[in-house]
């Protein structure tokens, strides 16, 4: 299994955590980087829904002994009525950024592989999506609280699987990868079969083409302002709004369907997913959440002199977002 050096030079030197679930993709990433002598810790969460899953947290901290390496684990008690998957990736993600933070780790490692990335593409084209969603995960991507690497986003399912089965390797298979109740679970079948078909050539290629005409597009917005999750972008086009808005929104975990696409393309302010502020003013667009506070007259006055968009100001306000500071870019 060979990685590319761009991983190693991003990795190497740096304080790196693992998120771990001892299933076949986390293990295989788990001895791939050790081969590699990748320095790393290891995070894991036990949602509590499966027996197996105490098991799975046994062997981690086994492997985490063994190897010595920390292990921070978290439990979880989830409703598992509504998107489960999401309300668990909320919950994963919120555990690696208190760990991030508290042990000043650099990189968040993630065990994505290809078949994710292609389910992941279906997944928004039964949706209505553009490049930015179609394009998919990133290999390496800045984050505030560390870096998301993915070292594995070339490799199959099959190619890990070999991988642990010549060399021995125990791991674990997750029953609820089978349950079709899960979105993702519906698609996984599907990708097993075309890899089989057709393998896996033209689908780097075609993620590879994807990735360039998402960057090319990237070229006509410019990030001029960020404080905590308040972003103002300069459009080089109008035409550009909802791709920009797709591309931020995605940085702050939110993806947006095509039914907000069209939202956002028509409507110059709105709330998309109830949650996030979407404005567009003078060639710059205002992405912040969505808060409705009291404000003070004189607060916004302040804000309707200066231009600052309605639906953003009670964010600002909450936050204590100097709008000085603000207007340093958009004036």
């Amino acid at each position: 299994m060979k990685i590319e050096q761009k991983f190693l030079d991003t990795l190497n030197g740096k304080k790196n955590l693992l998120a771990f679930s001892a299933g076949v993709d986390s293990t295989a990433l788990f001895f791939i980087l050790l081969e590699y002598g990748v320095e790393f810790d290891i995070a894991i969460v036990n949602y509590n829904l499966r027996e197996q899953s105490k098991n799975e947290v046994e062997y981690a901290k086994l492997l985490a002994k063994k190897y010595n390496k920390k292990i921070f684990t978290k439990n979880a008690r989830l409703d598992s009525k509504g998107n489960f998957e999401a309300k668990a990736r909320d919950f994963r993600y919120k555990f690696f950024k208190k760990v991030s933070k508290k042990e000043e780790y650099e990189n968040l490692i993630l065990a994505h592989q290809l078949n994710d990335k292609i389910e992941w593409l279906l997944m928004r084209l039964s949706k209505g999506a553009g490049v930015s969603e179609l394009a998919g995960m990133k290999c390496i991507e800045k984050r505030d609280e560390f870096t998301i690497v993915k070292p594995l986003l070339n490799f199959s399912k099959d190619d890990l699987l070999n991988f642990l089965k010549d060399n021995g390797i125990k791991y674990f298979v997750d029953a609820s990868n089978f349950d079709k109740t899960y979105e993702r679970n519906r698609f996984r079948p599907i990708v097993d079969e075309l890899i089989k078909v057709g393998g896996k050539s033209g689908y780097l290629k075609s993620f590879k083409i994807l990735q360039n005409e998402r960057e090319s597009l990237q070229e006509h917005f410019e990030l001029m302002y960020k404080k905590k999750k308040l972003y103002v972008i300069k459009l080089s086009n109008k035409k550009y709004k909802s791709y920009a808005t797709s591309y931020y929104l995605k940085r702050l975990g939110y993806v947006i369907s095509g039914k907000d696409r069209i939202a956002v393309d028509e409507q110059d302010s709105l709330v998309v997913g109830q949650k996030w502020a979407i404005e567009y003013v003078n060639e710059h667009l205002f992405i912040s959440p969505y808060k409705t506070v009291v404000m003070p007259k004189e607060f916004k006055e302040i804000c309707r002199v200066c231009k600052i968009p309605p639906k953003v100001r009670g964010y600002i306000y909450d936050k204590e977002i100097s709008i000085k500071k603000l207007l340093r870019v958009y004036s």
